[in-house]
């Protein structure tokens, strides 16, 4: 395989070069994952590296698969042998061989956002918490910032002080980690954590999962957090390390994204070599000048200007519409055109992007009046869907005795088993230490149900015995259990055609996924799979317009792209900038920086007059429209006006104090003039929250005033 005639230079430098660690600044549309695919080609076919000593860490199943096809592609079946995988993939796999050393089975179930919110259901009702009082985002999220920081539920009680609120989520955050334990149940969180307790505390394992890998490339790499980024480097003792990412598309820093570690890569990996990437394969040459004139207003990144060898292409359309209304008018209008004049284009090749959700409005209605097919992203997921979680729940019943998927499904088709019903069948299993399942089948003449629930219970025990034993191939076993437990009826009978095909679509997912897999397929298997699953996969062959969030378009790419919404409060977020100051800012443009490179052909921006609501005066046009310039754009409809004077000012907070702590994170402990030793349960940018003991409780401070310093642990 001769590398230099499939890549560029760059492209084949990075491919190639073994001789220490490496960091590859792959700019927008430069072919970062063919880099990546040739290199572990490479390694395997011109070097002799033994496949199985190669590990290729994605943030997405998504980008997981492309990989792993493309290898395949290369070397044939022999690339199968190379891991290439998410790092929750990585760590589950991890967890299954070493995690009975932590006292739990290698079959803990994982679970996913439905199933923790099923459970604090339960627990919200087992406390009488009203759901108005305090959300499950709300909790999830003091949940797992608990988690991350090592605090107990004990210690999380103390530090809530006198915030009722703050107590009754300690006191959830207690009952949820009780269930956990009890049930065997990991969250996203715990796949990491878990993972990294086997670590720090048992070096044979360590040591053998160290010695496992001679070669690891980390893709997506700027959007590594704290916890991923430790667990990367304990892995890489004896590994050479290549990196691959962007600082100038580091978007998810609310997420825990750590936009140091790539900029600062150098000073952990000693001695490592740094290869840009910057040739662009997608975008016009007037697409990438103005998305280079945008970036380079940021201070925070690693230097470098795009360049393609394309054409210079059609000039990027800036257009300020007098309302909303006319700006979703005027993208519709351009849609229409461009599919009129251009031969071969649909209203596929039209990408529709905005910061943020509720911009999309106008937008749909304009669309849905003019006869435009659209779909929009975000909305609920597959695997999120009432039926596809029912349909899981029962598949989890033949594999495990799941009670989370039990008290979602037991009732469902009905069977006279109500919420008295389902308390005698938890009294019977608490008092007997067993599953609900059990409790139901082998203890039903101790909870005196009806003779009809009777036979419906028998129905379902004969079902999910014959689920078990059964020799088919998977999808037949998923659509027998079905149909005995009457699940398929019940959808026939309230004429659910789009349910039913939810459930058909399933079924087709798990023939996919067994002839991917013949040998390793099972139940179980499938399950830990999707509980990994993420929404990134996109229907293919479908003629519509995709709208979405920026958020949701890393990775995509488009012929026409439009950027709506672009004024000042909105785009950049007056929320972002307001809480997390110049560093918020930096974000913002990053974030228009990939939303203006997902464009192939052509490129607009477009904002309206009016009166913000956000900003309580006048829209006033992004400032990012002013620092493209006129280069190359075309400035159309109402005359922009730019008065930097109004532009939000991010506030300087370094100024009030003098704490050079630059490298906050969760779990940090602190000494505080005022109120003593704390530790950092969020890092908001420039500001952090920290739990002080009592009466204190959660404090939100700034990050680098002078009152409080930072302890060695």
């Amino acid at each position: 395989m001769e590398i230099e005639t499939l890549l560029n230079e760059n492209q084949a430098k990075a491919a190639t070069y073994l001789d220490g660690h490496l960091r590859i600044i792959a700019g927008a549309g430069s072919g970062k994952t063919r880099v990546v695919t040739y290199r572990i080609a490479h390694l395997i076919q011109n070097i002799g590296v033994d496949p199985r000593k190669i590990l290729a860490i994605t943030f997405t199943n998504k980008a997981a698969n492309e990989m792993k096809e493309r290898v395949n592609g290369i070397l044939g079946i022999g690339g199968n042998m190379s891991l290439i995988c998410t790092i929750h993939s990585l760590c589950v796999r991890i967890l299954r061989q070493h995690i009975q050393v932590l006292g739990y089975p290698g079959s803990f179930i994982i679970m996913d956002e439905e199933d923790q919110k099923a459970l604090l259901k339960k627990i919200y009702k087992q406390l009488e918490i009203p759901l108005k009082t305090i959300s499950y985002k709300s909790a999830l999220h003091s949940i797992s910032n608990y988690k991350m920081a090592n605090i107990s539920p004990e210690k999380a009680k103390q530090l809530a002080g006198q915030f009722e609120g703050e107590y009754k989520k300690a006191v959830i955050y207690e009952e949820y980690l009780a269930y956990q334990e009890k049930q065997f149940l990991l969250d996203f969180d715990d796949l990491l954590l878990k993972t990294m307790v086997l670590f720090e505390n048992y070096p044979d394992v360590l040591q053998k999962w160290q010695h496992k890998f001679q070669f690891i490339h980390v893709d997506e790499f700027q959007d590594v957090g704290d916890i991923e980024y430790r667990m990367i480097l304990m892995l890489s003792k004896f590994a050479t390390v290549c990196v691959v990412g962007d600082p100038d598309q580091t978007i998810y820093s609310f997420r825990g994204a750590n936009i140091q570690y790539i900029l600062d890569f150098d000073k952990d990996f000693v001695g490592s070599k740094t290869i840009t990437l910057d040739r662009n394969y997608r975008s016009s040459k007037n697409i990438l000048s103005v998305s280079n004139k945008l970036i380079r207003n940021n201070q925070n990144r690693l230097k470098k200007d795009l360049y393609t060898n394309l054409d210079i292409g059609k000039e990027v359309v800036h257009y300020m519409a007098a309302s909303e209304e006319q700006e979703a008018e005027y993208v519709c209008d351009q849609i229409e055109e461009i599919i009129n004049k251009e031969e071969g284009i649909n209203y596929s090749d039209f990408l529709i992007l905005y910061r943020a959700n509720y911009l999309s409005r106008n937008l749909e209605q304009a669309m849905i009046r003019r006869k435009i097919d659209y779909r929009i992203y975000g909305g609920l997921k597959f695997f999120q869907r009432k039926e596809v979680k029912d349909a899981l729940s029962y598949l989890r019943l033949v594999a495990y005795n799941d009670d989370l998927s039990f008290e979602r499904i037991i009732n469902v088709p009905t069977r006279g088993i109500g919420n008295k019903t389902l308390e005698k069948i938890q009294y019977v299993a608490l008092n007997y230490q067993i599953d609900y399942l059990d409790a139901l089948l082998f203890h039903s003449n101790e909870i005196n149900f009806s003779s009809k629930t009777k036979k419906e219970v028998q129905i379902l025990a004969n079902a999910l015995l014959k689920a078990r034993s059964s020799s088919k191939a998977m999808h037949l076993i998923f659509e027998d259990l079905l149909e005995d437990v009457g699940y398929m009826e019940m959808l026939r009978k309230d004429v659910e055609e789009n349910r039913i095909d939810n459930i058909n679509e399933l079924k087709r997912a798990i023939f996919d996924y067994q002839n991917a897999n013949p040998e390793t397929a099972s139940i179980e298997n499938y399950l830990q799979d999707i509980a990994l699953f993420t929404d990134s996969d996109r229907d293919q062959g479908e003629q519509f317009v995709s709208m979405m969030s920026i958020h949701m378009a890393k990775g995509l790419e488009s012929n026409y792209v439009f950027v709506i919404g672009l004024s000042e409060g909105i785009f950049p977020s007056f929320r972002t900038i307001g809480e997390d100051g110049e560093e918020g800012l930096e974000e913002e443009r990053r974030l228009a920086y990939v939303a203006f490179t997902r464009a192939k052909r052509q490129l607009f921006l477009t904002d309206s007059q009016g009166y913000s609501f956000i900003m309580n005066s006048p829209k006033l046009a992004s400032r990012f429209l002013n620092e493209i310039g006129t280069t190359g754009v075309k400035h159309l409809g109402k005359k922009p006006t730019y008065k930097t004077s109004d532009y939000i000012t991010p506030p300087k907070l370094d100024l009030v104090g003098d704490n050079e702590v630059k490298d906050w994170k969760i779990g940090d402990f602190v000494s505080h003039d005022h109120f003593g030793k704390g530790v950092v349960v969020a890092v908001n940018g420039q500001t952090l929250d920290i739990a002080f003991s009592l009466p204190a409780g959660i404090k939100t401070l700034m990050a680098s005033h002078q009152c409080f310093k930072k302890l060695l642990n």
